[in-house]
């Protein structure tokens, strides 16, 4: 169960309604949770307590999926589905693994994404925006010199920014889904002491 308390739609600001609509149909999502594509739903439902900041995540999702924008589709769900297996986020690693598909990235190479550093199947600029997504995630921005060196033999100055905001962004996301226990993030604790042959308080002998 999510960590925060969930907006119904009896409850909803008006501006979060057109998207309840759109995912729900004229379903309370609380009551009747469940969204097309398996999801709980309670990432929008928890998102709604703030409308401004649910607005606010909003036109990110339309600013990404903009036709506005010039970064290759295929290349920014490698980010971004690479961004979920970083952040040991199911949700954003779920999710992106299916708009990477319908943006045409194979199979071969979705499968790939989590040992992408051993994997042949990636073009040169599919690794260089690889290395450069685990640079932004798990150094946190320390990009080494020779990887923004080989980014930019691919991608243009407008195209490395538009990758970088959208990779970030959802860096954050699946922080916050895993901070606040939500959609397919919502797990217990993993790291947890594991018995010993005695059972629970087993101490060890430190000579």
């Amino acid at each position: 169960m999510s960590r925060l308390r969930q907006v119904s739609r009896a409850e909803a600001h008006e501006s979060v309604l057109p998207t309840y609509d759109l995912l729900f149909g004229d379903r309370d999502p609380v009551a009747e949770p469940g969204t097309a594509t398996g999801t709980p739903g309670d990432w929008w439902t928890v998102f709604a307590l703030v409308p401004e900041i649910f607005d606010h995540a909003m036109r990110g999702f339309v600013l990404y999926r903009s036709r506005e924008r010039i970064l290759d589709p295929q290349l920014r769900e490698l980010g971004q589905t690479r961004v979920g297996w970083a952040r040991s986020s199911q949700f954003v690693y779920s999710q992106h693994i299916k708009s990477a598909r319908s943006a045409g990235v194979s199979e071969e190479k979705i499968a790939a994404i989590p040992h992408w550093q051993t994997a042949d199947c990636f073009s040169p600029a599919e690794r260089a925006v690889l290395a450069y997504t685990d640079a932004l995630v798990y150094d946190g921005g320390r990009v080494a010199d020779g990887v923004f060196a080989s980014l930019k033999e691919y991608l243009s100055d407008e195209e490395i920014l538009e990758f970088t905001y959208i990779t970030a962004m959802y860096d954050m996301h699946a922080v916050m889904t895993k901070a606040l226990k939500l959609e397919f993030d919502n797990k217990d604790e993993p790291m947890v002491e594991v018995d010993g042959p005695d059972g629970p308080g087993m101490k060890l002998r430190v000579r």
